[in-house]
This record gives C-alpha cells, sequence and structure tokens, in this order.
C-alpha cells in the first residue's frame, strides 16, 4: 500500500481528473516523483467504477481503492444492504473478506465482525478504509478465512462466504466445488464453529446444484437490480432439513418487488393453461432464474400461455413480479398477416419462439422502440402467434 497516494495534491489530482480521458492523462505523466502515473491511473478508474455502486466509499475523503477489478468483483452498496437486514446478532466472521463492502454492511447489525483477506496489499487497504469510514467494530485479517476459524476456535452467531471463481469454464456449468474456498468440501469444518451460514455466488450457479452441492439450505434469495440478476444468497442452518425457502426480489431506486415460495410448492404444483385474454405478464429476471413458473400462476391467479412460454394471462389486472401488458391484438405467426397490421416501430420479445428478434426485424421490417410492444410466442395449442400489446406502468 502506497501511502503516497493519500497525499493531498495526489488526492486532488486523482477528484479532479474523474472524467478526464484515462489514454491522455498516461500519455502526458505527472509531475508527482513519488508515485508512477500507472499508480494514479488505477486510482482514478477505480474510484469512478465506486461512484454509482459504492457511494459511501466514493463520497468519504482519503479512501484508498484496489484495482478496478476488485471494485467490479464487490457487492454494490444495494446488495449489501440488502443482505445484511436479513441477518443479525454478536459475532460474525467474513472468511472472503475483500474489499470489505458487505463486512461494513454487517457491522451495522452486528456487535463485533472479522474480516478475514489473504491478500495482504488488499486486507491493508481494507483497514485503511474503515478508518476513514469510522468503522470501530470490525477487526481486520490478513489470514485464511478457514485457517481464522480454527486458529480462534471460538463459536460465532454467523459465517458468511462469497467464493471466488477458480477459473472460468466457458460454456460450461457453474459449480461451488469450482470456487476458492470449495464451500462444499469445507462446510462441515465451518459448521464446527457456527450453527448459521450465508453464501453469496453468482447468478451463474444453477439452483439445482447448489442445493445438491451444499447441505442443510435453509432459504435461497435471488436478488436483482433492474430486472438484472446480481447474486444469489443461500442462509445455511446446521441440521436443517425441512422444506426450503425462496424469495426473489427485484430491487429499484425508490421500490422492490418480491416474489416468495417454498421449493417443493414449484414441484407439487401444475400450471393451469389459457390463450391470451386481457391481459399479459412477462415475470422479471429474479422470478425467471427462481424457476418459479408453477406455483407463481396458483398464488396470483394467473394462466399460463405454454409449457415453456414463460408467459401469464389474465382477465383482470393484478400487481405482479413483473413487467405488464393490456392486449390489443393476437394475430396467428403469418408473415402477410403481420404486415398487414402495419406495424413500422414496436419492441420485441420472443418467449419459445424458434426465431430471434434480430431475424424477426429484418423480415417483418419493423423498428426499434415505440409505444407497442410485440410478443413473439407459441400458445397452449402449440400455434405460434404474435401478441400486440401496450406496457402498463
Amino acid at each position: 500500500m502506497n501511502k503516497a497516494i493519500l497525499n493531498t495534491e495526489i488526492q486532488s489530482f486523482i477528484n479532479n481528473n474523474l472524467d478526464s480521458n484515462i489514454t491522455s492523462i498516461l500519455l502526458k505523466g505527472t509531475s508527482f516523483s513519488s508515485l508512477d502515473t500507472k499508480e494514479i491511473i488505477e486510482q482514478i478508474e477505480a474510484k469512478k467504477k465506486c461512484e454509482n455502486k459504492l457511494a459511501t466509499w466514493f463520497q468519504t475523503k482519503n479512501i484508498y481503492y484496489p484495482n478496478k477489478l476488485n471494485i467490479e468483483q464487490t457487492s454494490s452498496e444495494v446488495t449489501a444492504h440488502y443482505k445484511s437486514k436479513l441477518i443479525k446478532g454478536n459475532s460474525l466472521i467474513d472468511i472472503t473478506g475483500g474489499f470489505g463492502v458487505d463486512s461494513l454492511f454487517f457491522s451495522k447489525y452486528f456487535e463485533k465482525i472479522v474480516h478475514c483477506e489473504l491478500d495482504k496489499h488488499l486486507s491493508d487497504i481494507v483497514k485503511h478504509n474503515y478508518s476513514q469510514l469510522g468503522v470501530i467494530n470490525i477487526e481486520t485479517q490478513n489470514i485464511d478465512g478457514i485457517q481464522f476459524l480454527r486458529e480462534n476456535n471460538k463459536p460465532v452467531d454467523w459465517i458468511y462466504a462469497d467464493p471466488s471463481r477458480r477459473h472460468d469454464r466457458k460454456g460450461k456449468v457453474f459449480f461451488l466445488n469450482d470456487c476458492l474456498p470449495n464451500i462444499p468440501e469445507q462446510l462441515d469444518t465451518i459448521f464446527n464453529y457456527t450453527k448459521n451460514v450465508m453464501i453469496k455466488t453468482s447468478p451463474l450457479l444453477d439452483l439445482t446444484i447448489g442445493i445438491n452441492e451444499l447441505n442443510h439450505v435453509k432459504s435461497i434469495h435471488i436478488v436483482a437490480i433492474n430486472n438484472e440478476v446480481k447474486e444469489i444468497l443461500w442462509i445455511l442452518e446446521k441440521n436443517f432439513l425441512d422444506e426450503i425457502f425462496v424469495k426473489t426480489v427485484n430491487i429499484f431506486k425508490e421500490d422492490f418487488i418480491a416474489f416468495d415460495f417454498l421449493l417443493n410448492d414449484e414441484k407439487k404444483h401444475r400450471s393451469e393453461y389459457s390463450l391470451p385474454l386481457t391481459f399479459l405478464y412477462e415475470p422479471n429476471a429474479a422470478v425467471l432464474k427462481a424457476g418459479a413458473f408453477n406455483i407463481i400462476t396458483k398464488q396470483l391467479q394467473v394462466f399460463k400461455l405454454h409449457t415453456n412460454s414463460h408467459l401469464y394471462t389474465s382477465h383482470k389486472l393484478i400487481d405482479f413480479p413483473g413487467r405488464r401488458f393490456k392486449i390489443e391484438n393476437i394475430l396467428p405467426y403469418h408473415i402477410k398477416t403481420i404486415k398487414q397490421a402495419n406495424l413500422k416501430k414496436a419492441n420485441i420479445t420472443t418467449r419459445n419462439f424458434p426465431e430471434s428478434v434480430q431475424q424477426l426485424r429484418k423480415k417483418l421490417n419493423i423498428k426499434d422502440g415505440g409505444e407497442k410492444y410485440l410478443f413473439f410466442t407459441t400458445d397452449k395449442d402449440d400455434r405460434r402467434i404474435v401478441i400486440i400489446t401496450s406496457k402498463l406502468f
């Protein structure tokens, strides 16, 4: 950790160049003899990434930033705030501390937090930043989290882990066994020191695979921001063998939409089907990730269009965890018939349909945008149709 970065003049330069052209700064260089220009650029890039994602850090003076990859991989304040409200107690050990965002938010609900980070440079950064942020109940430890559990050898209320992928297997399934630490392999050890565990994973992890790899899963939280799933939270309780509770949440700037269900209810329930009625519904990304395709028809009294379409309909307008539309017309998928509808501009979505949006735009000469929303899909009688709708807010 190069403390010269915290020099007043260098901090002013960083703050004054957050919107500057990085290549230009690199070519011109800087007049600071105590620092390489690349180190300053690293601070500028990392801080800029925090402007919206980590506003608390961005707005605090003399924060020291790691490389921008660390910032990209850390939780946002929005998701950290959400997860921190799920648990509370006297003590928590974060065995994969990282940049320390989650630990900071947990510290609002716990008396004592231990932040374990194997990378000494990052651990030093976090310790410095906590002092700047005025945090007094987090102890930073430059140590492997599992090793710390064994050496500390004391029970705690909660253990938190955000395992990182060891490598990127493109096109292949994401397994927890591919991560560091290997949580499934270390779970017995972890449960020696606590009854309660929270694990954060990437949205890439398939729920069925995660459940099979972990023991005693009590609940699963699918967290999306603005309809993009950001993380999956797994809450484990030692010796828990009851039904798994699933909560989906889609967070917006000033609001959120949630949908909850028991995993076994989804497996037991069968959807009811209907041709398109008065209103059309498209589940949000969190609901789709959770696989709540059948239980949603029971809980919300809507009908599904087709087993594989994942679109829903009803006569009466309801609150729905996703987008809502008023159906204006339904056409069979015939090129001539659709062209006669004179749709020059529209938003297009495909669900359970053999052609892509790009192919359809080219074939039908429909530009993107406008007030019309077209759904190319398959109905319960296996007929390809186009549902013409307007969006409801």
